[in-house]
């Protein structure tokens, strides 16, 4: 695993793909454990959830579903904190156990958006979160996140499901950035 530049920045392997894909089957375990008998919607964020997403998916054993929702706000290296939803939900969530997928909660403005969404315009049975990345010295919110992979410390990071303006969401591995 090396180090490589995307675009006009440099970056460093910060978690393999083989200690993602052990920090997924945890959250997965977990997630089996506490749905044991319940049937799971799973609202994936995109864009950049959905590598995560389809990993953790593959790997629950409950009845399930998956739906997707798409908001937006980071702008190149940086959260704005304004969140845009550019394609809303269209499920029937009433008195559904929802667990919404992130792919790196970080402020946790787009969760709190999200969230807020759901619980002003649907009636879900429960709602959780789970995201694959979590960084706790960023978070601003109070909305606790229930499954986490990794606490990761308050750096911009790439691969998996997660880009730099569109670049890199292929990446195998989790890179932090290294200026």
């Amino acid at each position: 695993m090396k180090d490589i530049s995307l675009l006009d920045k440099h970056f460093r392997v910060i978690i393999s793909c083989a200690q993602i894909k052990t920090g997924i089957e945890h959250v997965a375990d977990r997630i089996n454990s506490d749905y044991r008998d319940r049937e799971i919607l799973f609202i994936a964020v995109l864009n950049g959830s959905f590598m995560f997403a389809a990993e953790l998916v593959r790997r629950i054993k409950p009845l399930c579903r998956v739906s997707f929702v798409k908001v937006a706000t980071y702008q190149g290296d940086v959260s704005g904190g304004v969140v845009k939803e550019l394609i809303g939900l269209k499920e029937d969530l009433n008195g559904k156990h929802v667990i919404l997928v992130e792919d790196i909660v970080d402020t946790g403005f787009t969760l709190d958006h999200v969230m807020a969404q759901i619980k002003s315009n649907y009636r879900p049975s429960s709602v959780a979160v789970a995201t694959l990345l979590f960084k706790p010295q960023s978070y601003r919110k109070s909305i606790p996140v229930d499954y986490v992979g990794f606490e990761i410390p308050n750096d911009f990071v790439i691969g998996w499901g997660l880009d730099y303006n569109g670049y890199g969401r292929n990446l195998e591995n989790i890179y932090s950035i290294a200026e």
